[in-house]
């Protein structure tokens, strides 16, 4: 099962993490990180959603190719995380929903590469992944 646990997320990545949620709660909007880490098995279900299973297609990536599917020294380390917006306690998947911009705008501020944006290689509303220039920084 995908984890949801900050603490399965990059070291860089786990106060990005935390401190969007936080901003999102101050900005009124009520944040569930669904993904964090997942692995390689749960990647590839992901993939034939859309292609060899019913469904739409909610990634383009396989395992391994996924930011879900980093690992450091042996344990998760995602690059990314997915989150939803919650409304009265139920999601809100509805790509139209303010909310969903408001989440990107906050995610931009702090850094993080949002795959909501409309010039995004493959729209992904719930994706938000460590900025590969953060990761840069650490190789040096």
């Amino acid at each position: 099962m995908a984890s949801r646990a900050i603490s399965d997320l990059h070291p860089q990545l786990q106060p990005l993490a935390e401190a969007f949620v936080r901003r999102c709660r101050d900005a009124g909007v009520e944040a569930l990180i669904t993904c964090t880490w997942r692995s390689g098995a749960e990647q590839d279900a992901l993939y034939a959603q859309g292609r060899s299973r019913p469904g739409p297609k909610v990634t383009n990536a396989r395992a391994g190719q996924s930011a879900h599917n980093a690992m450091r020294h042996g344990s998760p380390a995602a690059l990314a995380f997915d989150v939803v917006p919650l409304i009265g306690g139920k999601p809100v998947w509805d790509a139209h929903h303010p909310h969903w911009q408001l989440m990107g705008e906050i995610g931009a501020a702090l850094g993080l590469n949002w795959y909501g944006r409309p010039d995004a290689p493959f729209r992904e509303f719930p994706h938000f992944e460590l900025n590969s220039t953060d990761l840069d920084k650490e190789k040096k």
